[in-house]
């Protein structure tokens, strides 16, 4: 093969490649426009649900009034840094988030149960204000397209912690993979979790200098 078809080929066979393999990321980031008015309905397993307005976003001022969207302080005497985390008990279907050793926050939520959690140690990499999730199977009875979610936190491929306005049976498993939760509580954590994000933007990609916090996910899912 002549080297300039070679030298042309190889960065279109990369981009490819790289569109494959983050398929899941890309749709997930082409979906994150904003929230759209004009979307009225959602549907979950069958039943239309009304999509909420948009939702008065209180948690924003609160956080920084109380400087929890900013990087902890590091300890006297040169001590680590209380760094942040969120932790998803599966078991008893709990969410914590911790600074250091310190709860900060206890919520109920709903994890998987027409698709498991995933577990293990990550990182949240993308944080989007409102954005569109769909999938399921209208043959089996689990289609769901769900315009507006609010406040989601990807932290492994398409698994996020979210906001949940179509179902209220939080502490039970109710969902395909993500964590569930009350939507206003989603936008606390939303906004005490990094990567940090502006107050106009609806979505922020985890940098090196604005990292992602970690999640880590254990348990068992209760069969229900």
């Amino acid at each position: 093969m002549p080297k300039k078809i070679y030298i042309l080929i190889v960065p279109i066979l990369l981009a490819v490649l790289a569109v494959i393999y983050y398929k899941k990321e890309i749709l997930i980031l082409l979906n994150s426009k904003g929230y759209d008015a004009s979307k009225q309905t959602a549907v979950f397993h069958g039943t239309t649900v009304k999509v909420p307005a948009k939702i008065s976003e209180t948690a924003l001022s609160y956080a920084i009034d109380q400087d929890e969207s900013k990087p902890t302080s590091p300890d006297v005497l040169g001590s680590k840094a209380k760094r942040k985390r969120i932790e998803v008990d599966l078991t008893n279907q709990k969410l914590y988030a911790y600074e250091g050793d310190d709860k900060k926050m206890s919520f109920d939520v709903s994890t998987g149960k027409w698709a498991l959690t995933p577990t293990g140690e990550f990182r949240i990499w993308t944080k989007i204000k409102y954005s569109t999730m769909s999938g399921g199977s209208k043959a089996l009875g689990t289609y769901y397209y769900l315009p507006n979610v609010p406040f989601t936190m990807y932290f492994y491929k398409d698994y996020g912690i979210h906001g949940a306005y179509w179902h209220d049976n939080f502490g039970h498993p109710m969902s395909h993979g993500c964590v569930n939760m009350r939507p206003a509580e989603a936008e606390k954590l939303f906004y005490w979790a990094s990567p940090s994000i502006s107050e106009d933007a609806n979505s922020v990609l985890a940098t090196d200098d604005n990292k992602g916090t970690p999640v880590i996910v254990y348990g068992t899912t209760p069969e229900e």
